[in-house]
């Protein structure tokens, strides 16, 4: 039985401060598990994002923006954009 990952990831359009109360898990409520196929479909959100101006990613940023979420950790992409946060949740 393969293993099932015990974090995902959560991706939120919010205000500017990433205050919590931005935060609409009914609006954004797909949940990235800890795979590299999640990961990849976690990229393609941001990049739909970006491209259709909801989030800022400054574009000498993005090539470190997508290390981080396809390889690093994506919480911390959170940090170079504006209003688009990342954020981890625990599976059980």
């Amino acid at each position: 039985m393969p293993t099932v990952p015990k974090k995902a990831f959560v991706f939120f359009n919010c205000d500017e401060n990433k205050s919590e109360a931005s935060m609409n898990i009914f609006y954004n409520r797909i949940v990235y598990r800890d795979m590299t196929t999640a990961r990849r479909a976690l990229w393609k959100k941001i990049r739909e994002e970006r491209d259709a101006e909801k989030i800022f990613i400054d574009e000498s940023d993005l090539s470190t923006v997508r290390t981080m979420i396809l390889e690093g950790d994506p919480t911390a992409a959170s940090t170079l954009m504006k209003f688009g946060a990342i954020k981890e949740i625990e599976c059980i």
